[in-house]
């Protein structure tokens, strides 16, 4: 590989310092750069032309810089988007899932951005147009649709959207026979509803100022939002909730949880009025969740030291702790992901030896069987169904070189029923492909999975750049999934992996346990431990490593390049979470506190504070030479707030050596998400490949394998 340099030389913004002090636990900390962070953070996320006019100029400069310093890649950038579009059926459609009359499904028109809502007579027809994204979104910067509902009685639809990114939905309600709107809007919403039994209201979740879940309403149609009645509310603000329904429409579910607590208070889908009543109160650390099954709860619980989880039931008359009755024991390395109940079966996804299966079980005789399938790594998912009696139930699969199938399932014949393949319109070949599951060493013994694709002609002698994804929090599994984008990079000679490290559920419950709190920095050594495997195996070298990872992934990018910056040729972090001490002190932002039990409580615990402390990334900013680092954001981002990578980068301009550039991109009109179309954001990963093949030195390659 033929190294040229980079980048352009070019000044960076530098924001001036004004230093603000905190102390805690009798540690002293100083912050230059907290001036970024606006004051009217709250007002400015629902209104971004309030933003305060010097911390927009920076802002502006940032990306007048990384726009300055990737210029040459314009063409590129184009020819990598162009090919990421042909990967997509444009006009795409989903299976229309079937439910009463009619069969449900989603689909794009040519051109398109945002997805239509469609419904057809259940067994084939016309297609009715319910809801089309597009036209809802035009004249807009930034829109999103959130949870789009119909009534069980299939004259309404309950629809959500977000036209700022900073998530606080607004409802509507469409007459489907006359198309239009009903006066029903509400503001403030978590972003979905669930009607009642009679379909004339539905309960919803309202969004307090600091963008918390606070209250459970319920809406009766036509009547002012200010009259809605309060379901419940919660006090906590350690706590997340929402509020759902089942297929049966039956029951109303208001589920209450952090990381490791959960609690469900439930009421009939025909008593809207009533009081919810309480399944099982709060206890810290024991998580369930409760799916309907008839005149039965089944019960997903890790009750009774079931650290990988086990299946319970309990009559829906009286579903309190005490009913609870064993029916799927608890295993150990068989993590058990979901369940779903229908008339005479349940199904569950399941991961064992790290990897997802499917097991359906014969509710009246016991009797389970797995659906099989083949390939050394994949991912497995669970559509489920609309309906709660029918024998068929949906699921889907794909592996890194599998484009998605979709899949009906009679769970009494045991008939397979492919639905639709994805289809790749500018061809695809897996035969062209080779992907492999491989196990890293850490530095403690555990086996690190990496699942990995590269081209069959790619040279495996350690030439090859590598693009390194990985999360590694919240338990979040990262799955081995067909990915038509990274296929540009694979065509261009690039190995990418994917980094399965602890703080994830990949194998097993104990897996997250292990990368969260006081053992979260075995996140960031399994990451370097994958890095190290795949220089020793010949896959890639160092220097030809780009790392990537988004939010809490954004977080291990901060951490590994500080703690080993030789490791890698560059990094993307994508929203990253880097100032990970400053947040978790300051009770009054959206996330923190439902946050303690991932990360720890730095107010109350001196412990976690020096925990924290010692990984933080903004924290651990020294005088390293860095590779080249691009960071990522969204002005109105309520999750991770933008001026976190703002300080983040000043910072490390500030200290660092070496003359790789550090560039900081913020799309002022988007929040966590990004950009909200489906070719808007085609673009921005198009940018970030720009990026990494431009530290691989291939930015210069054009289309095709060119190995």
């Amino acid at each position: 590989m033929t190294r040229t340099p980079a980048f352009p030389t070019l000044s960076p913004p530098q924001p001036e310092k004004r230093p603000v002090f905190d102390v805690h636990h009798g540690v002293t900390r100083t912050d230059d750069y907290a001036w970024l962070r606006a004051g009217n953070w709250q007002e400015m996320f629902r209104d971004p032309s309030l933003l305060d006019s010097h911390i927009r100029a920076q802002l502006e400069a940032e990306n007048a810089y990384q726009a300055a310093l990737m210029a040459d890649t314009a063409r590129l950038q184009k020819q990598l988007f162009g090919e990421m579009k042909g990967r997509i059926k444009e006009d795409d459609s989903s299976v229309p899932m079937k439910d009463g009359p009619y069969a449900y499904g989603s689909s794009f028109k040519l051109g398109g951005e945002q997805p239509r809502y469609f419904r057809m007579p259940r067994d084939g027809g016309d297609e009715q147009i319910l809801l089309d994204g597009d036209a809802e979104a035009e004249g807009k910067a930034y829109f999103r649709l959130g949870g789009v509902d119909h009534s069980a009685d299939h004259q309404k639809l309950l629809w959500a959207f977000d036209d700022k990114g900073s998530e606080f939905f607004t409802l509507r309600v469409r007459d489907l026979a006359a198309g239009n709107e009903l006066t029903d809007q509400i503001a403030d919403t978590g972003g979905g509803g669930v009607w009642d039994a009679g379909d004339d209201g539905f309960f919803y979740t309202r969004l307090d100022s600091n963008h918390r879940p606070s209250k459970v309403l319920f809406h009766a149609l036509g009547d002012r939002p200010e009259n809605d009645r309060l379901i419940y509310e919660e006090t906590d603000p350690g706590f997340f909730m929402n509020v759902g329904g089942t297929r049966s429409n039956e029951w109303i579910m208001i589920g209450i949880n952090d990381h490791e607590t959960s609690e469900y208070r439930i009421m009939r889908a025909d008593e809207p009025l009533a009081e919810p009543k309480l399944v099982c109160p709060r206890e810290t650390g024991l998580q369930y969740d409760l799916e309907e099954g008839g005149d039965i709860f089944f019960i997903l619980t890790n009750a009774d030291g079931a650290k990988d989880f086990k299946i319970m039931t309990a009559p829906t008359n009286d579903p309190v702790r005490a009913n609870w009755r064993e029916l799927v024991p608890h295993e150990a390395g068989r993590l058990i992901l979901s369940v779903i109940g229908f008339r005479d079966h349940m199904v569950r996804l399941e991961r064992k030896e790290g990897l997802p299966r499917i097991v359906v079980r014969d509710r009246e005789s016991g009797e389970e069987h797995l659906i099989s399938l083949d390939e050394e790594a994949f991912s497995l998912g669970l559509s489920g169904s609309y309906e709660y009696d029918t024998e068929i139930m949906r699921f889907s699969y794909s592996s890194m070189t599998t484009p998605a199938q979709v899949f009906d399932y009679n769970m009494r014949t045991r008939e397979r029923v492919l639905l639709k393949t994805q289809e790749v319109p500018s061809g695809h070949d897996p035969d062209h492909y080779v992907t492999r599951r491989l196990m890293a060493p850490a530095s403690d013994g555990e086996l690190v999975p990496i699942s990995l694709i590269h081209h069959r002609d790619t040279p495996l002698d350690g030439s090859a750049p590598c693009l390194l994804y990985g999360y590694g929090s919240y338990g979040i599994t990262v799955p081995a999934s067909f990915n038509t984008n990274c296929l540009s990079l694979v065509d261009r000679g690039f190995v990418y992996a994917i980094a399965h490290v602890r703080g994830g559920k990949d194998k097993g419950y104990g897996w997250y346990d292990d990368g969260k709190r006081a053992h979260k920095m075995n996140t960031f050594t399994d990451f370097i431990a994958v890095a190290h495997h795949l220089v020793t195996e010949r896959y890639t070298a160092h220097d030809r490593i780009v790392a990537q990872g988004g939010s809490a992934g954004g977080m291990l990018m901060g951490a590994i390049v500080n703690m080993a910056p030789e490791c890698f040729g560059g990094i993307v972090a994508e929203v990253p979470f880097v100032d990970v001490l400053t947040t978790m002190l300051d009770a009054t932002l959206p996330l923190t506190p439902p946050e303690w039990p991932e990360w720890g409580n730095p107010i109350a615990s001196e412990e976690d504070y020096r925990t924290i402390a010692a990984y933080s990334p903004y924290d651990n900013v020294g005088a390293l030479n860095y590779p080249p680092i691009l960071a990522l954001a969204g002005l109105t981002d309520p999750r991770v707030t933008y001026w976190e990578p703002a300080k983040w980068v000043a910072r490390l301009r500030d200290r660092k050596s070496g003359n790789h550039p550090v560039l900081f991109k913020i799309n002022m009109d988007s929040g966590h998400a990004g950009a909200s179309g489906r070719f808007s954001r085609l673009e921005e990963i198009a940018y970030t490949y720009a990026f990494a093949l431009k530290v691989a030195g291939k930015a210069d390659l054009t289309g095709g394998t060119d190995l």
